[in-house]
C-alpha cells in the first residue's frame, strides 16, 4: 500500500511544485517545506533533478540572490510558458479528479 501511495504522490509532484512556484519566487528548501506541510514528502534528491528538467524545458527560470547565511541562493519562478503549462496541467487535474470521483462514487456511498 505504501508503494502505491508513494507512486500517486510522485505522479502529481510536478503539478504541486509548479503551483508553489507560481505563488512567488521561491528557494528549493522552501518548496520542500511546503510539500512537507501538505504531506507530500519529497527529498532534495527528487526535487533538484525535477527543477532542472523543468528549467531545461523552458518552464522555469531562476535568479541568484545574496544570502545572509552563506553563498548566494537560486530562486525559481515560472516563465510565461511555465504559466501556460501549469494552467493546462490544472485543467487536466480537474478532469482527472472529476473522472475519479465519478468512477468511485458507488464505492464511496457504501
Amino acid at each position: 500500500m505504501e508503494n502505491t501511495k508513494a507512486q500517486m504522490r510522485k505522479g502529481i509532484l510536478e503539478l504541486c511544485i509548479l503551483s508553489i512556484i507560481a505563488e512567488e519566487e521561491v528557494y528549493p528548501s522552501d518548496i520542500i517545506q511546503k510539500l512537507k506541510d501538505y504531506e507530500l514528502i519529497v527529498v532534495e534528491g527528487t526535487l533538484y533533478p525535477l527543477l532542472t528538467r523543468l528549467k531545461n524545458a523552458g518552464l522555469l527560470t531562476y535568479n541568484w540572490k545574496e544570502s545572509t547565511s552563506g553563498p548566494p541562493r537560486k530562486y525559481f519562478s515560472l516563465t510565461e510558458d511555465g504559466q501556460e503549462f501549469l494552467k493546462s496541467l490544472l485543467g487536466t487535474w480537474e478532469n482527472l479528479v472529476s473522472a475519479v470521483s465519478q468512477s468511485t462514487q458507488n464505492f464511496n456511498s457504501k
